[in-house]
C-alpha cells in the first residue's frame, strides 16, 4: 500500500488534484480473510466461501477513516480551520484524529447518552469540542448541516460527497485481493454512505475492466433502526448496534440504487441474533469487532436459513466488518459471559482453578 487510500487509488479518485495536500494517517490496506470456522457457525452453504473485510484495522477502528482522509485533505486545500460532524461515535473519532493530523479543529455534535465510551474517548483525546444534545443522529446531523452552510466549518458527514469517494476504495481492495468481484458483497446499513460507496467503487473497477463481473449487494439494518426497509423514516430508531442507530439515512436513495441495481436485498435482522453474531466471530474466527459490524453476519445466516444461496456453483462473499471491537469493551464484557477468576500465586491452585474452568 502507497501511505493510504489517496495515493494508493488516486487515479479513481477524481476529486484529488496536484492542489490537494494529501491528509493521511496510511488508512485502508485492510485484511480480508477468509473465515471458514465462521462459515460453519453460521451454517452456510458448503459451496460459499466467506471472506471477512476487517475495517476494524483502519487507524481510529473503522472505515470511516477512508472517507475522512478525502474529505480533511479537501478541506485543507480550501484552507479551512476547523471541521464539524454528527456522529454515532466513529465518525467523531475519524474526523477529530484527521483534524488534529491537519492541524484543524474539529467541532462533533452526538446524542447524549447514546455514544460507546471507546469511540467518545477517541474524539475527546483528539482534542475534539464534542456537545451532546438532548436528540438523535438524525436531529444532530440535521443542525450541523445547518450551522456549517452559515458558518466557517466544513461538513465531513457522509452527505459531503468526497467521503463517498474515500470508502468506495474498500472494494478496490477485495477485487485487488480475490482477483476478481466476489458473488455477493454484505454490509451493515446505517446512514447508508458504505453501501453506496461499495456499489460505486465494484462498478468503476469493472468499468475499468478490472473486474469480470459485479456482486449483489447484501445490506442488513437493526430491526428497530430498520428505515430503508419500513420504507420509512423511523422517527425513535433503537438496536444494541449504535453505530447503525439511524432513523433517516443520509444515503438512502444511493443504498436503494445498490440494491436494485446489483439485484441483492437490504433486509433487517433482530438485535439477539446481531449479539449472536458478534460473539462468533471473536470465538472462532479471533476478530473482534463491534456489534453493528455483526448485523450482516446475522443476515446471511438467516439468508442461508431461507435457501437464498444457489447450492449449483462455488460462491465468494465478502463482508465489511465496520469497526474495532474495543470501541465498545462494555457491550463485549456483557455479551462475553466470562469473568476474571482469582487465584493464590501458587502452582497448584492455578491449576485447581484451571481444572474448573476447562475440564
Amino acid at each position: 500500500m502507497k501511505h493510504g487510500i489517496i495515493n494508493a487509488y488516486r487515479a479513481f479518485l477524481p476529486d484529488v488534484t496536484d492542489a490537494t495536500p494529501i491528509i493521511t494517517l496510511y488508512e485502508g490496506d485492510t485484511p480480508l480473510l477468509e473465515a471458514p470456522r465462521l462459515r460453519e457457525r453460521l451454517f452456510l452453504p458448503d459451496n460459499l466461501r466467506l471472506f471477512i473485510k476487517f475495517e476494524g484495522m483502519n487507524p481510529t477502528g473503522s472505515f470511516k477513516d477512508r472517507g475522512m482522509t478525502m474529505a480533511v485533505s479537501k478541506a485543507a486545500e480550501r484552507g479551512a480551520q476547523a471541521v464539524m460532524c454528527a456522529s454515532t461515535g466513529n465518525t467523531s473519532a475519524a474526523a477529530a484524529a484527521y483534524a488534529a493530523r491537519a492541524g484543524m479543529r474539529s467541532v462533533v455534535l452526538l446524542p447524549r447518552g447514546e455514544v460507546a465510551m471507546g469511540k467518545l474517548s477517541q474524539a475527546l483525546m483528539h482534542g475534539a469540542t464534542v456537545l451532546a444534545i438532548d436528540g438523535n443522529f438524525d436531529e444532530a446531523l440535521c443542525l450541523v448541516r445547518d450551522i456549517c452552510a452559515t458558518h466557517p466549518f466544513d461538513l465531513v458527514n457522509s452527505v459531503n460527497p468526497v467521503r463517498l469517494e474515500g470508502q468506495k476504495t474498500a472494494a478496490f481492495e477485495i477485487v485487488d485481493e480475490l482477483g476478481d468481484a466476489p458473488d455477493y458483497h454484505a454490509i451493515p446499513v446505517g446512514n447508508a454512505g458504505n453501501i453506496t460507496a461499495y456499489w460505486r467503487g465494484f462498478r468503476q473497477y469493472h468499468a475499468a475492466g478490472k473486474t469480470t463481473k459485479l456482486p449483489k449487494m447484501l445490506g442488513f439494518q437493526a430491526a428497530g433502526a430498520s428505515p430503508i426497509v419500513d420504507g420509512h423514516p423511523v422517527l425513535h430508531p433503537q438496536t444494541i448496534a449504535t453505530a447503525i442507530r439511524i432513523g433517516n439515512p443520509a444515503s438512502w436513495q444511493g443504498a436503494v440504487a445498490a440494491r436494485d441495481e446489483s439485484g441483492g436485498l437490504i433486509d433487517r435482522v433482530s438485535d439477539e441474533r446481531i449479539l449472536e453474531a458478534y460473539a462468533a466471530v471473536a470465538a472462532s474466527e479471533g476478530i473482534f469487532a463491534e456489534p453493528a459490524c455483526a448485523t450482516p453476519l446475522a443476515g446471511l445466516q438467516s439468508l442461508a436459513e431461507q435457501g437464498y444461496f444457489p447450492l449449483d456453483r462455488p460462491l465468494r462473499v465478502s463482508v465489511t466488518l465496520t469497526g474495532h471491537g474495543l470501541k465498545d469493551p462494555d457491550r463485549a464484557l456483557k455479551v462475553s459471559g466470562g469473568s476474571v477468576r482469582e487465584a493464590p500465586a501458587q502452582k497448584d491452585a492455578i491449576l485447581r482453578e484451571l481444572e474448573k474452568a476447562i475440564f
